[in-house]
């Protein structure tokens, strides 16, 4: 959103040691009426690693959650319009706005509540050799509950970062949203 960025560039000035920073955003977020902020959370908020379920009616049903679909970046307003379409209410979206260092106390804190949760899926819109996935597999594994399996959901192994052809681009951003509402399948890792 408008003020995560607003929010990690003032921390990056403010802070005394300075460390690079790189952000990685679509310019298609910048059109995106969902990625808009209110004026207070410019003023009172501050910059989140992990942003929480946002729909607040899922996330009080932390008992009925089965499914933990995390991601980073657009692909996020994909999944909420595809959960809605579904009309699942045992699904709640996570994002991680911080890759490295992994917000680990963050992400688990977010797990805890969600108690009966068996799978979580990792979806991407990069190629699966290109994205976070190989990256944060590891981390995610480290912060899961016992009995708890982990699975991803995005484009398969690439040597370029685009298919270079706009039907077959929608046909491949169709499947990775579908996969991560789908039964796990593929490379699964379980604690």
């Amino acid at each position: 959103t408008a003020s995560q960025i607003f929010h990690i560039l003032r921390r990056q000035m403010v802070r005394d040691l300075r460390k690079p920073l790189i952000i990685m955003t679509p310019k298609s977020l910048l059109r995106n009426k969902d990625a808009t902020s209110p004026l207070s959370e410019f003023t009172k908020g501050s910059f989140q690693t992990v942003i929480p379920e946002q729909d607040e009616a899922i996330a009080k049903k932390a008992a009925k959650i089965k499914r933990v679909i995390a991601c980073s970046g657009k692909v996020y307003y994909d999944l909420v319009k595809k959960r809605t379409e579904r009309e699942d209410d045992d699904v709640v979206i996570i994002r991680v706005e911080q890759l490295y260092p992994f917000p680990h106390k963050a992400f688990a804190a977010e797990l805890k509540k969600y108690p009966n949760v068996t799978d979580i899926v990792w979806c991407q819109d990069e190629p699966q050799n290109q994205g976070a996935w190989f990256f944060i597999q590891h981390n995610i594994h480290e912060n899961m509950l016992e009995g708890q399996k982990l699975g991803y959901s995005g484009r398969a192994a690439s040597a370029s970062p685009a298919v270079g052809y706009s039907h077959l681009h929608q046909e491949q951003q169709k499947a990775l949203v579908d996969g991560a509402f789908a039964k796990l399948k593929g490379f699964v890792l379980t604690k």
